[in-house]
């Protein structure tokens, strides 16, 4: 008997290790470069004390990821593909395609930013030409993995791997004070208003609208001809993968403020700029630490541009209800936003602001997909017996209203 249930967990366990990867490719997009951008002008300009904001936003985007891929495996259908399903008229559809791709194009800034900031930091290339390099990044790993979808998973668990292991030994030098972490984990503050626009950058660029998008698009692949009793047993492994893996990107985006609070806030609470995070880094914890930062941003920013596009194709096929050539999209995804960022770098703007600014975007409009997620995971008729308990629609709508609340507060003072 003893061997009988060895047998089956044995069964169980390969069963979930060839579900997973849509959480760990999502789960770049809580760990890319805008969070970067939101948690270190946080930790430098308020040090702990804006902590608690990076769980709160981890814990929503997890709940919201849940939902998005149980979509997925419930429907058969991508968020995108029901949302055209429900808006019928093309006069609704068009005007929230557009919103929509508006979405996908500062999701894409800042992961697009961080790319061209690692490059010239790290390796001493001119802005102009890491522009120009860090516009080929996504297509050349698209190219590599066309083939084979696992393959690009692998990719995925190698970027995270890298960012993961990158920044549990930043924490190893910066020390921060447990207690303090306690404090600001459980105690929510705000010190002026600039910390209430940071904080909604951090809820920006945690909640992401893409990747609210994409989840539901990458369960439903891994999901084709399955039985209603796989799906069930389906649901329970995109649970558990959502919490591990989501989890750790929670603890990556506390560990890039605290490392932040540690080394920046006591002498540059002003922090203006990566490539000044980079050098006060070395004096501070030495040339190595400061040369992973760099290495595990550029990791970042290139997973994140693959995800950006994977959901810039769904959110389009899906929406418009036609296929649209792969490269095609993939290509204009990555130079849209070449010229416009190659010209604001010219000019001299700063690229820390312009990610902050992206995630501040992103926040405001994630309720795009967020309300169509929460009221179709709700509905019995679409979701059947995967529809929402009555507890997580209440504890979603909650998330909902926190999250236009702290939206509608930083328009009203801008």
């Amino acid at each position: 008997m003893f061997k009988g249930r060895l047998a089956d967990a044995k069964i169980t366990i390969a069963k979930f290790v060839a579900f997973c990867g849509p959480a760990l490719i999502i789960s770049i997009g809580y760990m890319d470069p805008g969070n970067y951008g939101t948690d270190i002008q946080g930790g430098a300009a308020h040090g702990y004390s804006l902590l608690w904001i990076v769980w709160l936003a981890s814990m929503m985007a997890m709940l919201l990821q849940y939902l998005s891929g149980k979509i997925g495996i419930a429907t058969n259908m991508s968020l995108p593909e029901l949302i055209r399903e429900k808006l019928k008229k093309k006069i609704y559809i068009i005007p929230y395609w557009i919103s929509a791709e508006i979405v996908a194009a500062s999701t894409d800034l800042a992961e697009y930013l961080g790319t061209v900031i690692a490059l010239n930091l790290l390796f001493g290339v001119a802005l102009l030409y890491a522009a120009i390099f860090g516009a080929l990044d996504v297509i050349i790993i698209l190219g590599l993995t066309a083939k084979r979808f696992r393959m690009m998973e692998q990719f995925f668990l190698l970027f995270v791997s890298v960012i993961s292991f990158g920044y549990f030994y930043e924490i190893f030098l910066a020390k921060p004070d447990p207690s303090a972490i306690l404090y600001h984990s459980l105690i929510p503050s705000f010190t002026n208003a600039n910390s209430v626009f940071i904080a909604v950058g951090v809820i920006g660029a945690t909640v992401m609208p893409h990747v609210l998008f994409l989840h539901s698009s990458l369960t439903r692949d891994k999901v084709k001809d399955a039985t209603p009793q796989q799906k069930i047993q389906f649901r329970k492994f995109h649970k558990i993968e959502t919490i591990i893996v989501l989890s750790i990107a929670a603890v990556i985006n506390a560990s890039i403020m605290l490392m932040s609070a540690v080394a920046f806030n006591p002498t540059h609470p002003g922090l203006e700029s990566i490539s000044e995070a980079y050098k006060t880094l070395i004096p501070v914890f030495g040339i190595a630490a400061a040369d992973i930062f760099l290495i595990t941003l550029l990791c970042s920013g290139i997973a994140s541009s693959v995800t950006g596009t994977l959901a810039g194709q769904v959110i389009m096929e899906g929406l418009l209800g036609k296929k649209v050539n792969v490269w095609l999209r993939r290509i204009v995804t990555r130079f849209v936003n070449v010229i416009p960022t190659t010209i604001a770098l010219l000019v001299g703007l700063d690229p820390l602001h312009i990610l902050v600014y992206s995630q501040v975007i992103l926040s405001v409009l994630i309720p795009l997909p967020m309300i169509p997620l929460l009221l179709l995971t709700r509905n019995k008729q679409i979701m059947g017996i995967f529809v929402n308990r009555k507890i997580t629609t209440a504890i979603a709508t909650v998330f909902v209203c926190v999250i236009i609340a702290f939206n509608g507060y930083l328009l009203v003072n801008l």
